[in-house]
């Protein structure tokens, strides 16, 4: 199963495809935590065994002659049948082929953008070869916030879970560390939040005046749209709530789009100033599984 096509987004000189990194399909009550069921449900789907459907899909940005990546996800031959089992994983990833398709290679990445090293954001990032794991993109830059690349090599009793020595130590070399905020280019920002996880960014492009802002996991879902709806799997949700709260009235006040990694219907959408109206959106074309 599987879209026929990559979904595109041209923002100004920027060209965005979303990449088929895997779909997983975590439990609905950790994906919205406190949310009553009867609430969350009306704006997501969820199956039998009270799953919902969650993408793991790489963002491609083509910009100025490079190629940049938005997280990587859950990779190919990196899980064991358990873990496949208990993620409830319907794909793995396919993000050599999509290359492919748009005649590149895993040599031709740049840079990869890390909003956060959990699993199944940075499982992509090395693979194997020849019963070794090597690195995935191995000519990139891979940026990541100084506080997550602490905690991913230093996991504590709860984060041991997510942060995996075989997605880090085959490309520590390639990793370069920023605190609060950083530009790989003008037009690219990383920025520090928190919640999710300690070292949690978001990125922010920028063309013309114009903002595509993509949250990460502290709005992994366009159904995450009110601050207060946060994941259980959060490590610090205030910190998350407080996040949110800042960007969402300065994105209803600026007009910005947002664009998402894990959303099944969703690649991009932009409410307006009451943040109650759809103004623009980008469904996602791949078949679902859950609906």
């Amino acid at each position: 199963m599987g879209g026929k096509r990559l979904d595109k987004l041209t923002f100004h000189d920027m060209t965005l495809h979303w990449l088929d990194g895997g779909v997983v399909s975590f439990d609905g009550g950790a994906i919205f935590g406190v949310v009553p069921k009867p609430l969350w449900t009306r704006k997501y789907p969820v199956n039998e065994k009270n799953q919902i459907e969650n993408a793991t899909e790489p963002i491609l940005i083509q910009y100025k002659e490079k190629h940049y990546l938005i997280d990587t996800g859950i990779g190919k031959g990196k899980l064991t049948e358990k873990q496949k089992r208990n993620f409830g994983v319907r794909e793995e990833s396919r993000i050599e082929e999509n290359l492919q398709e748009l005649g590149l290679g895993p040599e031709d990445i740049d840079v990869v953008l890390m909003t956060h090293m959990h699993f199944d954001h940075a499982s992509g990032l090395t693979r194997y070869e020849g019963g070794q794991l090597i690195p995935a993109f191995p000519n990139a830059v891979i940026y990541v916030n100084e506080t997550e690349w602490q905690e991913v090599r230093n996991p504590n009793i709860r984060s041991q879970s997510t942060y995996w020595k075989q997605n880090w130590e085959p490309v520590q070399e390639q990793v370069t560390t920023f605190k609060d905020r950083f530009e790989p280019v003008p037009g690219i920002e990383m920025i520090h939040t928190g919640g999710h996880s300690a070292g949690h960014s978001v990125i922010r492009l920028t063309q013309n005046g114009e903002t595509l802002m993509h949250m990460a996991d502290i709005m992994a879902l366009h159904a995450h749209q009110n601050p207060l709806w946060v994941m259980a799997y959060d490590d610090y949700p205030m910190d998350s709530i407080f996040a949110k709260e800042k960007w969402m009235k300065q994105a209803y006040a600026d007009r910005y789009k947002f664009i998402f990694y894990h959303d099944a219907f969703y690649r991009m959408i932009q409410w307006d100033e009451s943040g109650e109206e759809v103004m623009d959106s980008l469904k996602r074309s791949k078949e679902r599984y859950i609906d």
